[in-house]
């Protein structure tokens, strides 16, 4: 091995040498691996379903108990917490542990969530259970508002769901979008009891006349085959 005195007896050739390895780093650099940092947060799984107006308490029975049944057990899951609103909506978020194969994760909370499916109400069951992977810490807000009088709270609310949500869903990392408020168009329909006594009717006879009437149907087509005159155009 070449001492300290030679080098310093050479200052040009220990110059070069330290070039040398400047450069080499330096076109190095960018081939070598770089080590990815540990994974820090666990990856979770959360369900989502509405109860259209029912109960917080109505939602934790009837929603939240079966489909906690089904999950709790499923393969790496370290905890689960559930919520539920008065508004009928409900949210189960499963944690797995450390190293957990997020897509692995979802498949495996969502064949769990299918067995519960047959258990759930009709209404639930009709509006879907949601099966995602994606963190509940909220990354950032963007807030949209109009500069002058001519769109309300709602206009806005509305341009944004049709335009706006699904291109932010679609950028690369991005796991879910929610829009904050519920501002979308909707309509409210106030039932008259004594109406409904005189004709011998329930609220849930009323949505399912709604329901049956709220569907978009075909027109069909003018001048197309078979035709006894032939059209230039259909």
């Amino acid at each position: 091995m070449l001492g300290n005195r030679f080098f310093i007896d050479r200052p040009v050739f220990a110059a070069v040498i330290s070039i040398v390895i400047l450069l080499a780093g330096a076109v190095c650099i960018r081939i070598l691996p770089i080590a990815q940092y540990p994974e820090l947060t666990p990856p979770q799984v959360v369900v989502t379903a509405t109860y259209p107006g029912a109960s917080a308490e109505t939602v934790a029975q009837t929603v939240a108990a079966p489909l906690e049944q089904q999950i709790n057990g499923v393969e790496n899951m370290l905890y689960m917490q559930s919520t539920n609103s008065n508004s009928g909506a409900m949210q189960i978020t499963v944690t797995f542990a450390l190293g957990t194969d997020p897509d692995q994760a979802a498949i495996n909370v969502n064949n769990r969530v299918q067995r519960a499916v047959s258990t759930l109400p009709q209404d639930v069951t009709r509006l879907g259970v949601v099966v995602t992977k994606r963190s509940t810490s909220i990354l950032g807000f963007v807030a949209m508002y109009s500069t002058d009088s001519r769109y309300d709270r709602t206009y806005v609310g509305n341009y944004a769901l049709l335009n706006v949500i699904d291109d932010l869903k679609r950028i690369p990392g991005i796991g879910d979008v929610n829009l904050l408020g519920d501002v979308d168009y909707s309509m409210r329909i106030w039932l008259r009891p004594d109406k409904l006594a005189q004709y011998n009717l329930t609220p849930s006879d009323v949505a399912t006349a709604i329901q049956e009437q709220n569907s978009q149907f075909a027109a069909g087509r003018f001048g197309d085959q078979p035709s006894n005159n032939p059209q230039a155009f259909t």
